[in-house]
């Protein structure tokens, strides 16, 4: 019997967060301002940078394309995540739950892979000044750009077909908000072996190595900032890196928590919660970190505005 062409079921049942449903109005209200904050900071920051010359550097070129993966992940998630909310529970079609896992798996990759790239451009500024803009120019960055988007596209891809050829006979029930790798893992009544090796396969490249690469870049510059003379000096260095640095610390805190840790004992609202982190706040936190503490971007927005009422 050949189960991978199957599928019985039509649709599944998303409980999201069911011990919030007193306070729904609240939830909803919250979640609309997060939506909305996150979808304005992220499009506020490819604006500033397309518009001021003095932000069309490497490093804010990077930013650009991590504000598009942060709206691509959160809306990906969140508009469902109100429907949700509202009706109780929320329903999705077998299609657009394999298709929703797809682009957050998309965006996920991406945003490992293009925090990875910004720790390479950091490491270069601070520890290879004088070739700098040398080997950071502006082909070298399209293409890591290209090269990042390209990688998160297609390694998905073979996971996301398996996942699909999966059969999933009941319940249909998800005890989450969205549709995540192990909730719909552990709907199936197919073998997961194959796609457990996909995940570990696509899981080195993306998530650990990156991790190791961004580890290792922090090292060195962390040796060349201690080595500064005088404190100015040390300060203004770490102040170059200290906004990606705090990036770093809170995406890859929560998709260790979620995905690396061991999950036996811990509880599916704790899973939510953490899910809930780097789906939806952290997509608001990065516009957040990289505007007010950064004097270039206020500068930018200011003459932005001024443009604007003039």
């Amino acid at each position: 019997m050949q189960e991978s062409n199957i599928t019985s079921i039509t649709e599944f049942i998303l409980l999201g967060f069911q011990s919030l449903q007193r306070f729904k109005a609240i939830s909803l209200f919250i979640l609309l301002v997060i939506y909305s904050m996150t979808l304005c900071g992220n499009l506020l920051i490819i604006t500033l940078v397309s518009y001021s010359k003095n932000l069309q550097t490497p490093m804010y070129l990077f930013l650009t394309q991590l504000s598009m993966s942060d709206i691509m992940q959160t809306t990906t998630i969140v508009p469902n995540m109100l429907h949700t909310i509202v009706n109780e529970v929320g329903t999705i079609s077998f299609v657009g739950c394999i298709t929703q896992f797809y682009f957050f798996a998309v965006t996920e990759c991406s945003e490992c892979l293009l925090l990875t790239v910004m720790s390479y451009d950091r490491y270069l500024a601070i520890c290879n000044p004088l070739r700098y803009n040398c080997i950071m120019n502006s082909a070298l960055c399209i293409k890591l750009i290209i090269i990042s988007w390209l990688i998160s596209f297609s390694l998905l891809l073979s996971d996301t077909v398996t996942m699909g050829l999966l059969h999933f006979c009941g319940p249909q029930i998800i005890d989450h908000f969205f549709c995540d790798y192990l909730p719909l893992l552990e709907l199936s009544c197919s073998d997961t072996s194959l796609l457990q090796l996909e995940a570990l396969f696509i899981g080195l490249p993306v998530l650990i190595l990156p991790f190791i690469l961004i580890i290792v870049s922090y090292v060195y510059i962390i040796q060349v900032i201690l080595r500064l003379p005088s404190f100015t000096e040390r300060q203004k260095a770490f102040s170059t890196c200290s906004s990606h640095l705090t990036t770093v610390s809170i995406y890859f805190s929560t998709l260790f928590c979620i995905y690396i840790l061991p999950t036996r004992g811990q509880s599916r609202s704790i899973s939510k919660v953490f899910s809930l982190l780097y789906t939806v706040v952290t997509p608001l936190t990065n516009p957040i970190i990289y505007s007010l503490r950064n004097k270039d971007m206020k500068k930018a927005f200011e003459k932005y505005i001024c443009k604007i009422i003039i």
